[in-house]
């Protein structure tokens, strides 16, 4: 960690966060919620929710990708993913679904110059984000996506729209 130039688990508890929380909706695979953690760890994210049937550590699979991040990162979990969404939203977050819809934007096309804090919605492996989550979001954001596949793993969907989202974030804060 040293050589690395990394933090300790203590060090980064009190650093300042990304004004981004992932919200993950009835994700089945606890390797996929390990991932999770571990980006969000990566790119020192507010924190994790957790809703559903989504898994929770301490979970063997959770550790074996999350490689220690589940350590380091705030998480909580939430049975109604629902309520905790609206809860978000009346925290000021902005709330944006990762999801193919009608009415998304490319999320390489999304301006966030108005957004203070914002929460990102995946769902469910198979059956995406829930209808009653899609309602409440403020915005959803697309993947653009260019072969024969129409969809990614939800991990790697969280993979592509964090870094996306920081890197915006990181761009208006630097202005």
């Amino acid at each position: 960690m040293q050589q690395l130039n990394r933090m300790t688990v203590e060090e980064f508890k009190t650093t300042e966060k990304t004004p981004l929380i992932v919200v993950l909706d009835n994700v089945r695979s606890a390797l996929n919620v390990g991932s999770v953690f571990r980006t969000s760890d990566a790119f020192r994210l507010e924190k994790i929710i957790l809703g559903g049937i989504t898994a929770c550590p301490p979970n063997n699979e959770i550790r074996k990708t999350a490689i220690g991040a589940e350590q380091s990162m705030e998480w909580e979990y939430a049975k109604d993913t629902v309520a905790a969404v609206q809860d978000l939203k009346s925290q000021g977050y902005t709330i944006i679904a990762v999801e193919q819809a009608d009415e998304s934007v490319m999320i390489d096309e999304l301006d966030l110059s108005g957004i203070q804090k914002a929460a990102l919605v995946f769902g469910n492996e198979v059956k995406g984000v829930d209808d009653r989550i899609m309602d409440i979001c403020d915005l959803c954001a697309e993947i653009p996506q260019f072969g024969t596949k129409h969809s990614l793993n939800v991990s790697v969907s969280a993979g592509i729209a964090i870094w996306e989202f920081f890197k915006k974030i990181r761009a208006k804060n630097a202005q």
